[in-house]
């Protein structure tokens, strides 16, 4: 049974003990860290197949095989105004890179609301959770391919 990895609970149970402000600077540091896909991977203009449904911060994901059987997860922001999509891109890309297939497999998109807590509106979460989606749907694409 996949479990959530370790690194994603450890944020997550952080951001569970925060207060609405603290939550808020906790966030900012992420989107702050944000580092765009490497030239290496992906360059503008990015294809549509990596773009982020429903996302208002024009988001696009990547998964780069490593030797090991893991992944490394890549993102693209385009609206400069997006911290909250380079907040979950850099928690997405720290907390699940390197991480078992079967373990990205299996994280929910519900991680969007225990990471912004109720007061995020309805547009935004949906975004969000699309670049949770298209992160996991990575991992099971490899998954199935391999099985």
């Amino acid at each position: 049974m996949a479990h959530m990895p370790e690194k994603l609970k450890h944020v997550l149970d952080e951001l569970d003990g925060l207060g609405a402000d603290e939550r808020a600077d906790y966030l900012v540091e992420f989107s702050n860290e944000f580092q765009d896909v490497p030239a290496r991977v992906a360059e503008r203009p990015f294809p549509d197949e990596h773009r982020v449904p429903k996302c208002e911060s024009e988001a696009y994901v990547w998964a780069e095989d490593r030797a090991d059987g893991t992944l490394d997860f890549h993102y693209a922001v385009e609206n400069r105004h997006g911290i909250s999509a380079r907040a979950v891109a850099t928690l997405l890309k720290d907390t699940l890179s390197r991480e078992p297939l079967e373990d990205v497999a299996a994280v929910s998109p519900e991680i969007v609301s225990r990471i912004f807590g109720r007061q995020l509106s309805m547009g935004k979460g949906e975004g969000l959770t699309g670049i949770v989606e298209m992160t996991v749907a990575e991992a099971k694409k490899r998954l199935k391919d391999r099985a």
